[in-house]
């Protein structure tokens, strides 16, 4: 696959075309924070900005934060969001911007991450998270079955992981972590952070 994620032109079409399941991934990673009453939102990997639009249709009184490593995605991004809205050029290896947050959310930008670099970050989303908040994670994953798999992956920048590992992973970070939706190649696992600090 091309490096078409920082591409804001083609962006769009290119990932509908390559993820088959892509707009129903985007509407379950933000039907998962519903009902949160978010006052602040991290949101990373923020691509073009249409996870942080549809999770903004939830909370739309929410001061959201997004990291992109594209200057040029975040960019476009700023057409679509409010213009309250913090945008970093960061990479997901970067440390976080500072919280707390009620939620972080993340669509189809964790599986470029390794097994160790997913559990790292796990670990400091759950450290910005508030008592109470919410890690939603829309993904690529490895699937039980070889026959689910219809998004192509380089193996190289895309490096899914299975569901149950990442859970595994989210729960070593401290959250209570579950599967909120599964679709051949792709999931929504919830981690939520119980208690007080």
């Amino acid at each position: 696959m091309s490096q078409y994620h920082f591409n804001p032109e083609t962006y769009e079409a290119m990932v509908a075309s390559e993820v088959p399941g892509y707009h129903r991934l985007q509407e379950r990673v933000a039907a998962a924070t519903a009902g949160r009453g978010a006052a602040r939102i991290l949101d990373l990997g923020t691509g073009s900005g249409v996870t942080a639009r549809s999770v903004l249709r939830h909370h739309p009184r929410a001061q959201l934060v997004g990291i992109d490593e594209s200057a040029e995605m975040l960019a476009a991004a700023r057409h679509i969001l409010p213009p309250e809205t913090e945008l970093k050029v960061a990479r997901l290896q970067d440390p976080l911007p500072g919280g707390p947050f009620n939620l972080v959310v993340s669509a189809l930008a964790v599986h470029h991450l390794n097994g160790a670099g997913k559990a790292d970050l796990f670990r400091r989303v759950a450290a910005v998270l508030l008592p109470g908040g919410r890690f939603v994670l829309g993904d690529l994953i490895v699937p039980r079955d070889p026959r689910d798999v219809v998004t192509p992956i380089d193996h190289v920048y895309d490096t899914p992981s299975t569901a149950a590992d990442q859970l595994v992973w989210m729960r070593a970070a401290g959250l209570v972590a579950t599967t909120a939706w599964l679709e051949r190649d792709l999931a929504v696992l919830v981690g939520d952070l119980n208690g007080t600090r």
